[in-house]
């Protein structure tokens, strides 16, 4: 037996809700690209803006995937920051959706609708899953700083 007591484990990135979180994540960059690249190949012109923020908010996702895997505090910041912009793209896009659907192309503010993107009313479409995201994103980047990370954060 020795005298040294075992080294704590370290807290995985992919292990319980940081792997949900990653796979989420993941789907919703399939489900976005798949969405965004059909939309701008068969009726770009109908709605360019909104298939465009289909076509943003896929990198985002993807972006985010992969941030959320790799190690290290420059991929944290990454994290951080494109779950941030998610989240106010999410806000915006979903409340301009509602309000003002036109500033965006769409005839309706139907989150089901042939012009919608993943993001309209704050991505009801996809069970709000879009809206919740990057709150429990930015929740579990909280909890999971690394060291040097704290430097830039605001208190």
């Amino acid at each position: 037996m020795s005298a040294n007591p075992s080294p704590r484990p370290v807290r995985s990135k992919s292990l319980g809700i940081g792997r949900v979180l990653v796979a989420v994540y993941g789907i919703l960059a399939i489900a976005a690209t798949g969405r965004s690249v059909f939309q701008i190949i068969d009726r770009f012109a109908e709605a360019p803006l909104a298939f465009s923020l289909s076509a943003l908010s896929a990198v985002v996702y993807l972006v985010a995937t992969i941030a959320l895997v790799a190690p290290g505090v420059t991929w944290y910041r990454v994290a951080r920051l494109t779950i941030g912009f998610e989240l106010v793209g999410v806000l915006v896009v979903g409340t301009i959706s509602l309000v003002a659907p036109g500033l965006l192309g769409l005839n309706s503010i139907n989150p089901f609708g042939r012009e919608s993107t993943v993001w309209s009313a704050y991505g009801l479409g996809y069970l709000l899953i879009p809206l919740a995201l990057p709150v429990l994103g930015l929740l579990y980047l909280r909890t999971r700083r690394p060291a040097g990370a704290e430097a830039d954060l605001p208190v």
